[in-house]
């Protein structure tokens, strides 16, 4: 009996111990409740609401690397008016999370510490519980966060090459804004506009340059010409929005025929013509932005002598049409589609025309798109100079346009510029690659095929008269495999851009599948269900998963068969 006793004591006691763990562990995930919901609370309060488990693996993010941001040096590249030996600035500019990204409960899924920019794309594990960040870092010129100011952009960026152009010496120099739709692009340049107005006039007023040889108010008049590029089309901002056409004259010169320039007395003057030509700007609701310019805008600052009328120096301020990638013009209208398409097209030739600069190439392919042939005289001219400002938006919805705006930028300058929060290194890096930091604990990272370097491609062969004397067979031949594989090249960036853009469509889709899957099983599991019903819907996704399968194989297949011609291509000519 006392045997029994005692076993019922210790039953008794195990019970008591499990009930007490279960009082406890109950107590905690009320705790841990009743903390992730004052933690949910207070993200909303400081504006950056969302997944509060993704919240808290960014802020540990950047609580790690916080101290290892750097200060911006302002314009200490430009040396004498010029980027130093660099002919080219390349900066990207994250703006907070707006209202709409708050009310779809999106998170600040971007860091930006000088020079680094870095994006937390928020992942699941093959678990689909455990979550972790995919952490892509680029490294830039100039990498300004939300606190920054447009004033603070502009002082590493445009007022460098204010100073540059009113040295009178006919040099020519370009800002770009760039990113995706609803990233902040017009925002900046509207703000870069107003300080060029104010440092222009204060600049001809001082007269310091060169000894007094500069611009000044006196020997120079300063004019304006305001144009945008939509749908192939060329209209004037400034004046009724006439359609106007791109000419080439007998020694190369390019001129925007019909395109009147006003002239700019003072920042007010100047302020004016701008509102004009910004309000006569084609917009148009997208799907990413309600209110999206579907045109590039270029503003033109001519500085001519008083008397001559001879071009002193020219800035341009392009404010460029919002990126959009396929998935995002998948229910457009045909209108809608050819504007994505001729956008992305002019972005392109855009990015070589740059790096081309950078890169000291003898030839720059500007006769890729009027956007590029346009600003020829600013990518031919030895005394160029280019400020590219990368926009960004910060929301977790976004990191996909966000990644890709970054590697955009990053392809434009090869010259690496340091490692990721380290020191800054002389090697070389492929442009197609971001540098990475720690990605997932339990997936390796996939190796990345090196890019070759489309600006290094030619269209013209001028110089082959130097090599060859006459018309030789073997000179006729040469011709024709650097005119192959000029074409080449420019398929493979088409394959190379569909390919992408179709990879991600999948992997949205595929997404929305899976949802639909879901819901399917749901209705299954109770008593009173069709089975036919749910064989026949789950055929179909089935079906439909099939279809995505197959063409995003055939886009990679012709992609392959593509980089397969111009390697042999490139071995050809390398052999030739």
């Amino acid at each position: 009996m006392g045997r029994k006793s005692m076993m019922m004591d210790q039953t008794r006691l195990r019970m008591e111990k499990m009930e007490a763990e279960r009082t406890e562990r109950r107590l905690r995930m009320k705790q841990a409740r009743s903390d992730r919901a004052n933690e949910e609370a207070a993200n909303v309060a400081r504006g950056n609401p969302g997944d509060v488990d993704f919240i808290g693996l960014v802020r540990e993010w950047r609580e790690e690397h916080a101290g290892l941001a750097m200060p911006h040096n302002n314009g200490s590249s430009i040396a004498n008016g010029g980027f130093g030996e660099d002919k080219i600035c390349v900066c990207v500019r994250k703006r907070p999370l707006n209202d709409k990204e708050r009310r779809k409960k999106e998170h600040d899924a971007v860091t930006c510490l000088h020079p680094t920019a870095t994006v937390h794309s928020a992942k699941l594990r093959v678990d689909g519980i455990s979550k972790y960040l995919d952490h892509n870092s680029f490294r830039f010129d100039h990498a300004f966060d939300e606190e920054s100011t447009t004033e603070d952009v502009y002082q590493c960026t445009a007022k460098p090459l204010v100073k540059y152009v009113c040295g009178g010496k006919g040099v020519k120099a370009t800002v770009f804004c760039y990113g995706q739709t609803g990233s902040g692009k017009t925002h900046t340049m509207s703000g870069i506009q107003q300080m060029v107005a104010d440092d222009i006039f204060n600049t001809l007023s001082d007269n310091v340059y060169d000894g007094g040889n500069g611009c000044s108010l006196d020997n120079t008049t300063c004019s304006i010409a305001i144009f945008e590029i939509y749908g192939g089309r060329i209209q004037d901002l400034l004046n009724n929005r006439n359609r106007l056409k791109v000419l080439e004259d007998g020694k190369g010169e390019v001129v925007v025929s019909g395109l009147e320039e006003f002239s700019a007395n003072d920042p007010n003057e100047f302020l004016a013509l701008v509102e004009k030509g910004h309000n006569n700007r084609t917009t148009h609701a997208t799907e990413a932005n309600d209110v999206s310019s579907r045109s590039h805008a270029i503003c033109q600052i001519l500085f001519r002598d008083v008397v001559t009328r001879k071009l002193k120096g020219k800035l341009s301020l392009v404010d460029l049409a919002g990126s959009e990638r396929g998935t995002d013009t998948k229910s457009h209208n045909r209108q809608r589609r050819t504007e994505s398409s001729e956008i992305n097209t002019s972005l392109l030739a855009l990015k070589e025309c740059i790096r081309a600069i950078d890169g000291k190439s003898q030839h720059v392919p500007y006769r890729q798109s009027k956007l590029t042939l346009i600003l020829k005289d600013c990518f031919v001219s030895k005394l160029a100079r280019t400020a590219m400002i990368a926009t960004l938006s910060p929301g977790s919805f976004s990191t996909d346009h966000t990644v890709n705006t970054l590697r955009y930028a990053d392809r434009i300058k090869e010259n690496v510029v340091g490692d990721a929060f380290g020191k800054e290194s002389n090697a070389k890096r492929s442009p197609m690659r971001p540098i990475q930091t720690k990605k997932s604990p339990v997936q390796s990272q996939p190796t990345e095929k090196p890019a070759f370097k489309p600006a290094e491609v030619r269209d013209d062969y001028d110089e082959l008269d130097a090599i060859f004397d006459d018309d030789t067979d073997e000179k006729v031949k040469v011709i024709e495999e650097l005119s192959e594989f000029d074409q080449t090249v420019k398929t493979l960036l088409d394959e190379e851009e569909h390919l992408l853009t179709l990879h991600m469509s999948v992997i949205h889709e595929n997404a929305e599948l899976l949802t639909e899957e879901s819901k399917l099983l749901q209705s299954v599991q109770g008593d009173d269900y069709d089975i036919d019903e749910y064989a026949t819907s789950l055929g179909l996704i089935l079906e439909r998963k099939t279809n995505l399968v197959l063409s995003l194989k055939e886009k990679l297949g012709s992609f392959q068969e593509q980089l397969n011609k111009e390697e042999e291509l490139s071995r050809r000519m390398n052999q030739a």
